[in-house]
């Protein structure tokens, strides 16, 4: 049980499946802003077909819908399961003791080469 335990927290398993949640979600994001830009291309030029959709109306609300859903949606995976995996990878692998900083070994070797 602990090996499957260090592969969720040290491996990128939970940032990839956050990744894949939030670019799922994102994509609705961009599909209606699309559709919105391509009701206004066609009401800008009086064309109502803009390739081959038709275009009968500038389409906002699905827009602001899937940008309310997507925030919504950032906030409930980041409190859920980012939070709680940051916590729990802290507790689990505390940070590793840091050697020296790169001035202090600049600084020893200076000092190495004022002995010489």
């Amino acid at each position: 049980m602990s090996g499957f335990k260090a592969f969720l927290l040290k491996g990128d398993l939970v940032q990839l499946a956050v990744a894949v949640i939030i670019a799922g979600s994102f994509g609705t994001v961009v599909k209606t802003f699309t559709d919105v830009l391509t009701g206004f291309i066609g009401k800008i030029f009086g064309q109502p077909k803009v390739g081959k959709v038709e275009v009968a109306d500038v389409a906002v609300g699905p827009f602001i819908n899937a940008v309310i859903a997507f925030v919504i949606l950032a906030a409930i995976v980041y409190f859920l399961v980012v939070m709680p995996y940051t916590r729990a990878k802290a507790k689990f692998f505390p940070a590793e003791a840091s050697g020296p900083t790169e001035i202090e070994l600049l600084t020893q070797i200076r000092d190495q080469l004022a002995q010489r």
